[in-house]
């Protein structure tokens, strides 16, 4: 049977270890003060988001919402638009079921729907465009961007893309180049 002052020890043993442990764990929570640290803490570069995030919240299974002071465009390789609202799902690594990002590949806005890292680090970054996974360096991504306000953007910008690739992609090799741009002309219209 143990002591009193053998008691005494362990009780104490216990609650300093219970203390370190929340004292580990406060130092942990403060850390993600910022939709960056969020980020950061789960395996994703911080450049992922644009500078002027005005707010953000996450729950427990890591649904996240962000809320910039405006909508954006941001240079990289190609061009991202931010609008204010950002949704998506955080997991260590990626982000899915991401929702107001679009990437522009050549004259087409296409929807970002999810990012990824590769664990361990190749040095490489995926977007799901959908159709394709682009992928880009690391490195793009190591500070948050400056964004320039953008102009309201809509899905027209989307649709109006979207009728000029479909005329290109019916276009023949063969058709006269004044038939294929009136084509396009007309599909802009």
């Amino acid at each position: 049977m143990l002591s009193f002052s053998s008691r005494s020890t362990i009780l104490l043993a216990l609650l300093v270890l219970l203390a370190a442990t929340r004292v580990s764990t406060s130092q942990e929570d403060s850390q993600a003060n910022t939709i960056y640290d969020v980020l950061k803490l789960n395996g994703l570069p911080i450049g992922l988001l644009p500078k002027g995030v005005s707010n953000f919240s996450i729950d427990e299974q890591g649904r996240f919402q962000v809320y910039l002071d405006r909508a954006c465009n941001a240079k990289f390789e190609d061009q991202v638009h931010y609008e204010r609202n950002i949704t998506g799902n955080l997991t260590y690594g990626q982000i899915g079921a991401l929702s107001g990002v679009s990437a522009q590949e050549l004259f087409l806005w296409l929807p970002v729907k999810g990012i990824r890292v590769d664990i361990p680090s190749s040095g490489l970054i995926y977007f799901d465009v959908g159709v394709i996974h682009k992928q880009f360096s690391l490195s793009l991504f190591e500070t948050p961007p400056d964004c320039q306000a953008a102009d309201q953007f809509n899905g027209d910008d989307l649709l109006e893309g979207k009728r000029v690739a479909d005329v290109v992609l019916q276009s023949k090799m063969a058709t006269p180049r004044g038939t294929y741009d009136r084509r396009v002309q007309a599909a802009v219209m």
